[in-house]
Formats: structure tokens, C-alpha cells, sequence
């Protein structure tokens, strides 16, 4: 049975909420006819609310730090989901590439289109979890790269007629240039300075794309973008769709096979070496502007791949698409999803592009939602959705037969 200091700390808690809300809750105003609306409904639905999930949230945060009932070993890793994860990978995997191909015959054209999005999330989110989650290098001006895939593909196309295909490696070069160029000045910066510094590189770079009229056509952007087609075939918008959301999937399936070589790789291992501690990597043998600046350039790659394909699936592009938002979006991708886990980027693209979308039903309040859950997930769950698990090896005692 509930205490009787329980039920008091949450009928407080259920003033306090009624209190903040009642301004936002409560009073609606309308200009035209100079009424006021007094909803008092909503504030019994604030206070009922607060209420039971005040509850909700002393038990979660009760069961929190007893630790969880789940069996874990001596490396602190969870047993029992990791068991279960094997268990399920592989009728997952089969379920969910039956999904991916078949999804577009039997949804529409916009729930596609969603999808297509949410895929080049994943892949930036992979190409930022480079620099931020292995290379532990806070990046706030990911979008610059993004923009100089998309803008690459749109003026090679404008002046020069140059198809998707071409355009999509060079929009790669040139990302993976300006990474370069960006890692040399940060070399010895780290932290929140090295945030500061990129933050006012992406609004540097889409400051010049929004006055440089001669060269990107400022704010009126650049339209009429040719979307990728095969041997000259002309495809209709839903065909077109279709095909756009095939190429993404290969991009997404492409880059988590190099980005997870990668991470297995010397170089993903001098990354997480320096994110750990990057002095004590170094004197260690691991040269760190090499580190760096591949961490920079190869995380920008990945960004100038989605760049083109935004191009070609928009159609039009301005400086507005790459605002800061978007970079602060992909980093919460990589946050939310997990640190340096490719599985946990996966996923936490997905939910940031998508759950928005479910919840336009109620898109009066959906961003309030979006918001708590996630307050609540960073609190139960501060290492992401799907946390990196660090690998272990064992070694058997020789003669023993195996």
C-alpha cells in the first residue's frame, strides 16, 4: 500500500504542475471575438496526470538504483539481454530485411518518403558517431558538410548537366576536403572550446551560401535538381521515390559495413584510444593530427554522400536546410542513441525522425512529448538507447583438448 508521505509528495508534485501549466493549460485567448476561454478541464487532467506518474517516476527511479534485478557479471555487462539479443538477432534480421523490401509497394509515397529521411539520418548520425562517438570530438558544425554535399551536386547539375552519380563521390571529395581543412585549425583544441569552434564554422559556412548570391543564388536557393535516374531512364515522382529510398538503403547498409571495419580497425582503435585519453594514447605511439584529422575527414564523407541524395530527393535546396538545428539533430542522434554503438545510432535516427511523425496526430502537444521522453531517457538511460558494449576476450589454458 502507498504511504501517506508518498501521496503527499505527489499531491504536491501535482500542484506545482498544475500551477506551471495553468497560463499554457488553462486560459485560451482569442483576439478575434476578445473572449477568454477558461479550460479548467485541462488543469483536472494536469493534476490527475502529475499525480499517477509521480508514482510512476519514484518507482523507476527506486528501481534504478537497486540496480535492477538482472543477473550481471564481473565486467558489469548484462547477461541476461545479451542472451536474449543473440537469441533474437538472427528472425530480427530476417524480419526486418523482408520489411525494408518490401515496405515501399505496400505503403504510400509519403510514409516512404518519411522513411528515406529517417535513413539519411542513420547515415549521418554513423558518419558523426565517427568524429564525436569513436574519435570523442564534439562537432556542432556537421551541417557544413551536409551543405557542400547538397550544394556540390546542385551547381555541377545547374552549370554543367553533371548526373547524380558523378556528383554523389565528388560531393564526397570535397566534404572530406573541408573536414581536412576544418581538423588542421582545431588541432589543440578539445572539449567545449572545440564545440564552440565548429558551431561558428557551420554558421560560417551557411552564412556564405546565404550572401554569396553569384555563387549559391543566396536565399532563393537552387531548384529544378535533377533526382537519379539509370541509363537515362525518366521516372515518374512515386517511381522515382521508390528508387531514392533503394539508394538509401544501400548507402545505410554500405556504411555500416565501413564504419564497423573501421571501428575493428588500428585506426578505430587509435580513435577510442583518444577519446579515452588522448595524452596518454599519444605517448603511446598514436600520432594524433593523423587521428584527427581522419576522424574529421571521414566523418565529413558520410555527411557529403546525404547532401547529394537530400538534393536529388528535394529537388531544391537553400541555405535554410542547414542550419544549425540540423547539427545539433544529428548530434542528439548519435547521444541519444548511444556513444560509439552503431546499433544504438541506428535506432536513435530512427526514433528522432520518425516519432515526430507519429505523433502528428496530436501536434499540438507532440514536441511537449518528444520533450519528456526525452528527459526521461537520458535520465534512465544516460549512455543511450542501445549502449556501446566493450568487447572482452577470453584466453583458454593450453592442453585442454578444445
Amino acid at each position: 500500500m502507498f504511504k501517506l508521505n508518498e501521496i503527499k509528495k505527489s499531491f504536491l508534485t501535482s500542484i506545482w504542475f498544475m500551477f506551471l501549466t495553468f497560463p499554457i493549460m488553462v486560459i485560451k485567448v482569442n483576439t478575434i471575438t476578445d473572449t477568454v476561454e477558461w479550460r479548467w478541464k485541462n488543469l483536472a487532467y494536469v493534476g490527475i496526470g502529475a499525480f499517477i506518474l509521480s508514482f510512476v517516476w519514484r518507482w523507476a527511479l527506486d528501481r534504478r538504483a537497486k540496480g535492477g534485478k538482472a543477473k550481471k557479471d564481473k565486467t558489469g555487462f548484462n547477461d541476461t539481454i545479451l542472451s536474449r539479443t543473440s537469441q533474437l538477432k538472427l528472425p530480427a534480421i530476417i524480419g526486418l530485411g523482408l520489411l525494408v523490401v518490401f515496405l515501399p509497394f505496400f505503403s504510400g509515397m509519403y510514409t516512404t518518403s518519411i522513411v528515406t529521411t529517417a535513413l539519411m539520418y542513420v547515415i549521418l548520425g554513423l558518419g558523426l558517431n565517427v568524429v564525436v562517438g569513436l574519435g570523442g570530438l564534439l562537432h556542432l558544425g556537421y551541417a557544413a558538410f551536409y551543405a557542400v554535399g547538397a550544394y556540390t551536386y546542385a551547381l555541377l547539375h545547374y552549370h554543367f548537366g553533371i548526373s547524380f552519380w558523378v556528383a554523389l563521390p565528388l560531393g564526397a571529395l570535397f566534404s572530406a576536403v573541408l573536414g581536412l581543412l576544418i581538423g588542421f585549425p582545431v588541432l589543440r583544441l578539445r572539449g567545449d572550446y572545440l564545440a564552440i569552434v565548429t558551431l561558428a564554422f557551420g554558421e560560417i559556412t551557411r552564412l556564405v551560401l546565404e550572401n554569396w548570391n553569384d555563387f549559391s543564388f543566396g536565399p532563393s536557393g537552387i531548384a529544378n535538381i535533377a533526382r537519379p535516374g539509370i541509363a537515362g531512364v525518366k521516372m515518374k515522382l512515386p517511381q522515382a521515390t521508390i528508387f531514392i529510398y533503394f539508394i538509401a538503403i544501400a548507402m545505410v547498409i554500405l556504411t555500416i559495413f565501413i564504419v564497423n571495419r573501421l571501428e575493428n580497425s588500428r585506426v578505430g582503435r587509435a580513435w577510442e584510444a583518444m577519446r579515452e585519453d588522448e595524452i596518454a594514447s599519444q605517448s603511446m605511439g598514436i600520432d594524433i593530427t593523423k587521428t584527427k584529422l581522419l576522424a574529421f575527414s571521414i566523418g565529413a564523407v558520410w555527411a557529403g554522400f546525404v547532401g547529394v541524395l537530400f538534393a536529388a530527393k528535394t529537388t531544391f535546396i537553400n541555405p535554410a536546410s542547414f542550419t544549425v538545428w540540423e547539427s545539433i539533430t544529428v548530434l542528439c542522434v548519435v547521444v541519444i542513441g548511444g556513444m560509439g554503438s552503431i546499433p544504438g545510432v541506428i535506432v536513435g535516427a530512427l526514433v528522432f525522425t520518425l516519432l515526430p511523425e507519429l505523433l502528428r496526430s496530436v501536434s499540438e502537444y507532440r514536441m511537449l512529448v518528444f520533450g519528456i521522453a526525452l528527459v526521461i531517457m537520458m535520465i534512465f538511460r544516460p549512455g543511450g538507447l542501445i549502449q556501446k558494449t566493450r568487447k572482452s576476450y577470453k584466453f583458454k589454458e593450453e592442453g585442454d583438448g578444445k
